[in-house]
């Protein structure tokens, strides 16, 4: 017997009992969420993209790229089942023909790059999902289910047509507004100055919620203001979503959820996918004021400007040598000894927001999400490849196959299917 064999053979031993008892059900309750996250579909509503990955170069979404948090070799080695793929494009500060053009044609690439890795690139690991029952056939399959939702409405321009165009295309969400404002809805981020273009949703917007409606695309509030997401609420003849969402409750930050917005949801029928995004997980809003606040002070003390952090970069490199090296040690001063970085959030953070949106509003109305590739990612599940890690903490916490199986994507999926219900009878003619 090897001495690390003896080692561990004398450390058992010196267990009590009942902590031997322990360490055996630890061992039991891993390989329970093992095979129940075997058995459960797993699907993350959330996932960015960029149709770089999508070509047939050696390192592509295929073959992986050691770089993106999902690719499908990682998919396959964390148990990911099924994934959103994100046709998300930027908000531009002007609205007008010209960026919204800009918009579309960035958005019809995205969805070209998906359509390719699902009809060329790897038909025989992953499958297109237009339906829930799609979603099913291809899990069966053994392959990973791919769904398309998009991330800010901007792309549609002022032509409402191209919503049914996107529904032909495959997608199957879509967020009036992202961070910053467009021609359909006020985003969260007004919170921020307290600025607002349209007060909720525009003239526009609300057509929009129709269109949507109509051709079976879930509507998802989570980057609009919270006003938009009352107001559509009122509107909606369909349940909706928040795709990459958290706990206002326990992160006090502008895209996160209120009591009164999740108990909207429970109320509409739909779901909200908890996101596993470090910053709306963990917060200190305060704290990051404070610490923003004295950053601010010093570049204004400095004359360093800039927009984003290349120019201010720029500009403080472009200070003479003692005022730039005076600069650096003022900043670091800032954020690593008066404001210094908090650990990550870690996967129990995580799920506590599954735990208290549960409590609230119900096992029906929760999901997941990550926004992987998109700023996304907890510690513990950092990349697809750590999916399981997320089922093991729900079956610590005493949830069920039956409650995991909803949380993964049962919700979810009985939400497209009534969407999708809904569009029928409008398409009819229905009320």
């Amino acid at each position: 017997m090897s001495l690390i064999l003896r080692r561990a053979g004398l450390m058992l031993a010196l267990l009590t009992p009942a902590l031997a008892a322990r360490a055996q059900d630890d061992a039991a309750l891993v390989a329970r969420a093992r095979a129940i996250h075997d058995r459960v579909m797993t699907l993350d509503t959330h996932v960015d993209i960029s149709p770089t990955a999508f070509r047939r170069d050696t390192l592509n979404y295929v073959t992986g790229i050691a770089r993106n948090q999902v690719d499908i070799p990682k998919m396959e080695a964390g148990g990911l089942d099924a994934a959103f793929l994100i046709v998300y494009v930027g908000q531009a500060r002007t609205i007008d023909s010209a960026t919204m053009a800009a918009a579309y044609a960035a958005a019809i690439e995205k969805f070209q790059a998906i359509h390719r890795l699902t009809d060329s690139l790897a038909p025989t690991r992953v499958g297109l999902a237009r339906t829930a029952a799609d979603a099913r056939r291809i899990y069966a399959s053994g392959r990973k289910v791919i769904f398309i939702g998009i991330e800010n409405g901007f792309s549609v321009g002022t032509d409402l047509s191209r919503i049914k165009q996107f529904a032909d295309l495959g997608g199957r969400y879509l967020s009036l507004a992202h961070n910053g404002h467009s021609q359909f809805s006020d985003s969260n981020t007004g919170e921020r100055d307290g600025v607002w273009l349209h007060n909720g949703l525009s003239p526009l917007g609300r057509e929009a919620i129709a269109e949507l409606n109509k051709w079976g695309i879930m509507i998802d509030i989570s980057h609009p203001s919270k006003a938009s997401m009352m107001q559509t609420l009122e509107l909606t003849k369909a349940p909706i979503i928040a795709s990459h969402s958290g706990v206002r409750a326990l992160c006090n930050h502008s895209r996160n959820l209120d009591d009164e917005q999740l108990l909207g949801m429970r109320r509409n029928g739909g779901v909200v996918q908890l996101v596993a995004f470090n910053s709306y997980v963990k917060c200190d809003p305060a704290r990051d004021a404070e610490r923003q606040g004295a950053i601010d002070a010093l570049r204004a003390q400095y004359g360093v400007t800039g927009t984003n952090p290349r120019e201010v970069s720029a500009a403080v490199q472009a200070l003479p040598d003692d005022k730039r090296n005076a600069y650096l040690a003022a900043q670091e001063d800032i954020t690593a000894r008066r404001y210094p970085a908090d650990p990550m959030a870690t996967v129990k953070d995580y799920v506590d927001h599954i735990d208290y949106a549960v409590k609230l509003i119900g096992i029906d109305h929760v999901g997941i999400s990550s926004d992987f590739d998109g700023g996304g990612g907890v510690d513990g599940w950092r990349n697809a490849g750590e999916t399981f890690n997320v089922t093991l903490e729900l079956v610590r916490r005493g949830y069920t196959e039956a409650q995991i199986e909803k949380i993964w994507s049962g919700n979810l999926l009985r939400v497209l299917t009534e969407v999708q219900a809904v569009s029928v009878r409008l398409q009819r003619g229905a009320k």
